[in-house]
């Protein structure tokens, strides 16, 4: 354990293990964050803006992986509120309009054959890159229950339906039993055929994977388990842990990261990323474009940034190559980016309202 965040907090071996500490402990004042840096809370003024737009929230254990000596460490830019979030321009709370394809609240549906399903605004971790960042300070509306039921009654009267994702915010926040209620649920509709978690706390609060979560998901398969590592910092003995819990439970695990200005834009970086990732049976599936979010302009990074990424890394075993895409809005979804073919370079300019919108790319 990492004194910097047992000190923070004083806590005990026995507490750090535990995800509901962890969670309960999740830093959200600047003032803690500026206190451990031995600075004044004045020194953090500039940031109180976006941390109002923008809510902080960092696990203990997140946090003790920043290299405090390093004012551009790749996790510190993941989870530091940035003043850049509320001054560069540009941008869409709802890029690819999830708001529009909602057929029951909180659930999308931008495909005819899969659903996902938003059951908590919550994450363990707020990720300052999110494509959701609109939820974070907009509490949730009527009970949990009601929501997931009105999703359910929609799923089980569209026969079209055969994939739930069970997103977020994160999942995992909630507690097993409830989270066991609402996969449950969808499993028990006859033409769901497959379930699918999509959680970022292997690598924000791994002590979350315990046995008893890893036997309950068992009982819910088939069951596939995408998470988001993003930086080779990530990969810890905690987080590689966490994952072959889940591995050795028969979940897959595969792993959807998101290419960021100044985190993981080289391709050196990224190598070591998808070579750490395999050595841990986790699948690198996808390379994300970031998206256009409002709040997200400076992490975003040209096309021709990613696709010379993938040039230099497309050599390297097949096993841990992901496919590098840009999530566009709507139907279409995920464009693939890695060869820039006529086809491709014609599905972009159908496109351009959505860049012109929100920003141009390159």
């Amino acid at each position: 354990m990492n004194n910097k965040a047992s000190l923070l907090h004083n806590a005990s071996r026995r507490d750090w293990r535990n995800w509901q500490w962890q969670f309960r402990n999740r830093i959200t004042k600047l003032e803690d964050i500026a206190s451990f840096y031995g600075r004044k809370a004045t020194a953090w003024e500039n940031l109180k803006k976006a941390a109002a737009i923008y809510p902080l929230a960092i696990t203990p254990y997140y946090f003790s992986l920043i290299n405090e000596d390093n004012e551009n460490d790749p996790i510190r830019s993941q989870c530091f509120p940035d003043e850049r979030e509320i001054t560069f321009a540009g941008g869409s709370a709802d890029p690819l309009l999830e708001d529009s394809y909602m057929p029951a609240p909180k659930l999308v549906r931008r495909y005819p054959d899969r659903a996902l399903a938003i059951v908590t605004e919550t994450c363990a971790t707020y990720c300052r890159h999110c494509n959701r960042k609109r939820y974070w300070s907009v509490p949730a509306s009527g009970k949990l229950q009601k929501r997931i039921q009105r999703m359910i009654n929609y799923v089980a009267a569209t026969p079209q339906i055969r994939e739930v994702i069970i997103s977020g915010g994160d999942p995992l926040t909630l507690g097993d039993p409830v989270l066991e209620s609402l996969l449950k649920s969808f499993r028990a509709i006859p033409h769901v055929e497959i379930l699918r978690l999509g959680s970022r706390v292997p690598v924000t609060m791994p002590m979350r994977i315990t046995k008893d979560l890893c036997r309950m998901l068992k009982r819910c398969r088939p069951l596939w388990f995408n998470t988001q590592f993003n930086h080779p910092a990530e990969i810890t003995s905690e987080s590689a842990r966490a994952c072959n819990m889940l591995l050795e439970a028969g979940i897959p695990v595969s792993n959807q990261s998101v290419l960021l200005k100044g985190v993981n834009d080289s391709a050196s970086v990224i190598r070591d990323l998808l070579y750490s990732l395999q050595k841990i049976s986790v699948r690198p599936y996808y390379l994300f474009h970031c998206d256009p979010v409002k709040g997200c302009a400076h992490f975003r990074t040209g096309i021709a940034k990613g696709l010379t990424i993938m040039k230099k890394i497309r050599r390297q075993s097949g096993l841990s190559l992901p496919q590098y895409v840009l999530d566009v809005p709507g139907e279409e979804g995920k464009l693939p980016l890695t060869a820039i073919s006529r086809t491709a370079q014609n599905d972009l300019k159908k496109f351009q309202y959505f860049f012109d919108k929100c920003g141009q790319i390159d």
